[in-house]
């Protein structure tokens, strides 16, 4: 789950900010003061992008920066003089007084780049080993062998039993060839 946590020194700040994002659909988890109570928000969500100023109570941006996850990203609302030195690395920046046009695309924008990330992520082929093949090639055999079965059969029986148990292949095929040799 994507959590927007919005952190501001001044309590009342961050609470308008939060209810201009939820008033065009962002889903906000939560609000807060210091970088302290932004970790403990973070630690309840998969990933997050955290919308703060340049100065916490309890510290800097680039600390609460470097404390958070790397699934996470940063929006820093600051003056144009706090960026002197450059942001640090997974923080996006958007000068003072802040138009809200300009805060919602942007936030829109790091959405959806974490989109793509994520999918990419889910994408990338889990590849077995020698050994997880022919664990499976053995389970199918087996099958085929007692079942009447054909390959794709054998197949198809191993993967609707590894959806069904919320198990994944290999394991099906280990429980199958456990069952069927005793």
């Amino acid at each position: 789950m994507v959590g927007i946590i919005v952190v501001f020194p001044n309590k009342d700040n961050a609470t308008n900010i939060r209810n201009l994002l939820v008033r065009v659909g962002l889903n906000v988890t939560g609000v807060c003061t210091t970088g302290a109570q932004a970790m403990n928000y973070a630690d309840s969500v998969d990933e997050g992008i955290i919308v703060c100023g340049y100065k916490l109570k309890d510290m800097m941006y680039s600390e609460l920066r470097e404390y958070l996850p790397d699934r996470f990203e940063m929006l820093l609302i600051a003056s144009q003089g706090k960026w002197e030195e450059g942001l640090a690395s997974g923080v996006m920046g958007l000068t003072m007084p802040i138009k809200a046009y300009d805060l919602m695309n942007t936030l829109q924008m790091m959405l959806q780049n974490m989109d793509r990330r994520r999918r990419k992520r889910k994408k990338t082929i889990k590849s077995r080993t020698p050994e997880q093949e022919a664990l499976i090639r053995k389970a199918k055999e087996l099958l085929m062998a007692r079942n009447n079965m054909t390959e794709e059969e054998a197949h198809r029986y191993l993967q609707k039993n590894s959806m069904d148990s919320g198990t994944n292949i290999v394991e099906t095929a280990e429980m199958v060839l456990s069952i069927m040799n005793e």
